[in-house]
């Protein structure tokens, strides 16, 4: 992923067509032909200065396509208007055909395959959910905030393409340092953290097809300086698609911890969920309940609006394990939206104690220190 300087912003905007002209004077390393000839640009996206270039190849030349790639990325830095440049390598055309099964993710050899990203990070972990307003992205950003209050070297991705909302939660706005051929992820609340929506303006819409989507998630977390870090948090976006399988193929998770509400609904979503890390050989840390119960800040009279106990019940059906409840406090709305999470913000109240009680155990799950932590702690 590369970015331009600020002298290559001024001038004309670029178009889709004068991005492909550049394109000509790149050459196919197998026909010789210029690469926009020899139909190997498959696609040009372009919104506000963001460019992403999709290549055709195939796995057999995938190796000899990535100097092309850095070569396309180079290009079109220097155009007058381009800001940041993405060229991703997807599969050709003629291979498509064959059916798709999800390698092993903790793979690392065999011909032709890609390796494992994040090699310095000792754990990755995913929090996911089946479906959308059930607080994922809230729970991840305060589980890493938490991880990180206990001393940890800690990484924040947002893998959410199309709704990134890291920027709006952690309080940051502005573009990450390039150094070279690599993006330096932001610092905020003792934390590192990268997303898309670092790269682009906040009402931006990501109108881009699942390669697009898969290659940008490639490259913030290949060609980002994460350095060594003892964990990492994944803010899934919600659902079982292009993201979840990426995630799966091109890093050894350590697990994945489902995000819920009490309802129904919520459950089924989840139960999908579950399954899905289950087929691509992903441990499943456990579930959580959010917005478990409500407690009216006046009177203190608790209310349990979306029902109660069904995390916990679904995790027992599943043969999960139940990583405990997080109620519903205005106070973390009003603090995710202001850019400040509540974690970091009043750490003694009842809801930061539930994050820090869940960070304690999901970190004892994946450092293999489980046995020595005692029993599980769930705050509710």
């Amino acid at each position: 992923m590369t970015a331009s300087s600020d002298q290559s912003s001024a001038g004309p905007s670029p178009t889709p067509d004068s991005l492909r002209a550049a394109l000509r004077g790149i050459a196919d390393p197998a026909s010789g032909r210029d690469i926009v000839t020899a139909g190997l640009v498959e696609g040009i996206e372009l919104k506000g200065g963001l460019v992403q270039v999709s290549l055709l190849t195939d796995r057999a030349h995938a190796e000899a396509m990535e100097p092309v790639r850095r070569q396309v990325e180079a290009v079109l830095a220097a155009q007058p208007g381009v800001k940041n440049v993405a060229a991703v390598l997807t599969a050709h055309k003629a291979a498509a055909a064959a059916p798709a099964q999800a390698p092993a993710p903790h793979a690392h050899g065999g011909a032709g395959q890609k390796a494992v990203l994040l090699p310095q990070v000792r754990a990755i972990v995913a929090v996911a959910s089946g479906k959308g307003g059930v607080g994922k992205s809230t729970t991840a950003v305060n589980l890493a905030v938490a991880l990180a209050r206990q001393g940890l070297k800690v990484g924040l991705l947002d893998a959410d393409i199309y709704g990134p909302s890291l920027p709006r939660m952690l309080g940051l706005n502005r573009k990450p340092e390039v150094r070279g051929d690599r993006m330096i992820p932001l610092d905020a609340w003792g934390l590192k953290a990268m997303s898309i929506g670092f790269l682009v303006e906040e009402e931006t819409p990501m109108i881009w097809r699942g390669p697009m989507v898969m290659g940008a998630l490639e490259q913030m977390m290949g060609q980002v300086e994460w350095g060594a870090l003892d964990i990492m948090i994944v803010d899934m976006p919600p659902g079982t698609g292009d993201a979840q399988l990426t995630m799966a193929q091109r890093v050894t998770l350590a697990g994945a911890v489902i995000v819920s509400t009490p309802q129904d609904i919520a459950l089924l979503d989840a139960r999908r969920g579950v399954r899905m890390f289950e087929r691509t050989r992903v441990p499943v840390l456990g579930l959580i309940e959010n917005m478990s119960f409500f407690c009216c800040p006046k009177c203190g009279e608790r209310s349990e609006i979306f029902g109660h106990g069904g995390a916990r019940a679904e995790a027992a059906r599943l043969g999960c394990e139940f990583l405990g409840e997080i109620p519903l406090v205005l106070e973390v709305r009003t603090a995710s939206d202001a850019g400040t999470p509540i974690v970091a913000l009043d750490p003694e109240c009842h809801a930061s104690q539930a994050y820090a009680a869940l960070a304690a155990r999901v970190w004892a799950k994946v450092s293999g220190e489980a046995a020595k932590a005692g029993p599980r702690i769930v705050v509710s």
